[in-house]
């Protein structure tokens, strides 16, 4: 890399996973390589891999990584804020839990104002730049993860196989038992039946 080439020091590539689903919080994550680090075979988008796949690389990232931090920000966050700003919130509080402080983040995607601290922003980089798609790994098996453990309490939305996504399956399932607590109340099918099922939404 150009920047550790150039005699820089400590590089942290963020990435996050969960914008688009229906229901669950969006996660974060922080990776930082020792620099010169030698590159993991396979590892991309983590969007792009099948989930056996991904759990194997998020194994060999956290084996051969300086530093992980893990950030979150909830449904409530989500619906308060919008999902753009939550997800910065998580991706600040990943950058928080580093255990060395970076002198570079790259962040993938557009530019992020809101994230308080200098950064460059590579469209596409969580399919070009290592650390960024480490971190796409790593957010997605932890959200995985816990939409998995969602699913044990709420089995009817097959959170454990759809991961909170608008599926047919889950839209099934709200349509037929509603919203929970962990749905996103400000995207549009979750909103729709909030509205359905208002006494305002009753005509009189």
């Amino acid at each position: 890399m150009a920047f550790w080439r150039a005699g820089g020091g400590v590089v942290a590539g963020v990435d996050e996973a969960g914008r688009g689903p229906l229901a669950g919080p969006v996660v974060a994550a922080a990776v930082v390589f020792p620099p010169h680090c030698k590159f993991i075979r396979g590892l991309r988008d983590s969007k792009l891999l099948p989930p056996a796949k991904r759990s194997r690389l998020a194994l060999v990232v956290r084996a051969r990584a300086l530093a992980i931090g893990v950030g979150a920000a909830s449904v409530r966050e989500i619906d308060r804020l919008n999902i753009r700003r939550a997800s910065i919130l998580a991706m600040e509080r990943a950058l928080a839990r580093l255990a060395v402080t970076p002198d570079l983040v790259l962040v993938d995607g557009l530019p992020c104002p809101e994230l308080g601290r200098a950064h460059e922003a590579i469209v596409d980089g969580d399919a070009c730049c290592h650390s960024i798609a480490a971190a796409s790994v790593i957010a997605k098996t932890v959200r995985d993860r816990l939409m998995e453990l969602l699913a044990g309490r709420h089995p009817s939305y097959a959170w454990a196989s759809n991961k909170g996504y608008g599926t047919p399956d889950h839209l099934a399932a709200l349509a037929a038992f509603g919203f929970t607590s962990h749905h996103r109340k400000s995207f549009a099918p979750v909103v729709q039946l909030e509205l359905m099922a208002s006494p305002a939404s009753i005509p009189s």
